[in-house]
């Protein structure tokens, strides 16, 4: 474990693992909303789209590899320095617990999706990297894998949280036209009734119609571990430990980049930055 600061400026220097992303633009997003990057091209390279229900991990191809780390040393998120292409674009850095892919976008009757973290906790780790124990620091997606059609559709999401109940979230107005890549967040669809709960697992999702157009969206659950704005273009910004947080990264983590962006692209992100051991 890391100490303190004389402790972190010697592993930074001696004993860390070096953060090195370069990706390509994603075009045909909306402006102000979150972009996946874990299917575009670059370093590292480009995800797979799931098929089923997976847990990802440090050696799932999309994420960034580092060193894993023999207890008591650990790892955390030390140093980091991003510069993209579009003004005012923030830069996350998400561990990829676990995705599903393979929903259609034609069907009008439920879709079973199945996908319950406290299934897989003796998976990789995941009992750690999920945080909390009411799995309150998890964050679920709808991701897009291939765009799906014109008509706009409302999306019912039966979810499990974290008591073992079950209830239904509602996704208004469903744009038409997905773009591959786009997300869009769960958490803040948890109704009011359901106040401190937090969504454990997916169950199922059902389109109140057909968009027209197959497609292929998924469920995709993950943890925030740094984050860096860019507010102007084709400029490095740099972030420090104390900057970062100094998050701990755990063993298995799948770190990948997710983009808040500006406009109707993600544009091209290069980011450095390193992982300290000790």
């Amino acid at each position: 474990m890391i100490e303190n600061v004389n402790d972190l400026l010697k592993n930074l220097g001696n004993n860390s693992s070096r953060i090195i992303l370069d990706k390509i633009s994603i075009a045909g997003q909306t402006a102000a909303s979150y972009c996946s990057m874990w299917r575009a091209t670059g370093q590292p390279g480009q995800g797979a789209i799931p098929t089923t229900s997976a847990v990802c991990n440090n050696t799932t191809i999309g994420g960034i590899n580092f060193t894993q780390q023999t207890a008591p040393a650990t790892s955390y998120g030390a140093y980091l320095e991003v510069a993209t292409s579009n003004a005012s674009t923030t830069l996350e850095i998400h561990d990829r617990l676990v995705h599903f892919g393979g929903l259609n976008g034609t069907l009008a009757t439920a879709q079973t999706v199945n996908l319950d973290l406290n299934s897989f906790l003796a998976t990789d780790n995941l009992s750690a990297r999920k945080g909390d124990a009411n799995y309150s620091d998890v964050q679920w997606w709808l991701e897009w894998y291939v765009a799906t059609g014109a008509t706009v559709v409302n999306a019912t999401v039966t979810v499990t949280y974290n008591d073992g109940t079950t209830g239904a979230l509602t996704v208004q107005s469903l744009a038409a036209t997905r773009p591959a890549s786009h997300l869009i967040s769960l958490n803040s669809l948890v109704p009011s009734a359901q106040s401190g709960k937090f969504i454990r697992g997916i169950v199922s999702v059902q389109l109140s119609a057909t968009t027209g157009t197959a497609g292929n969206f998924g469920i995709t659950a993950t943890r925030i571990r740094m984050t860096l704005g860019s507010p102007i273009p084709n400029y490095k910004f740099v972030a420090d430990w104390a900057l970062l947080g100094f998050p701990e990264i755990y063993n298995g983590s799948c770190l990948f980049p997710i983009v808040l962006t500006s406009t109707t692209s993600s544009g091209t992100i290069r980011c450095g930055g390193k992982i300290a051991h000790g």
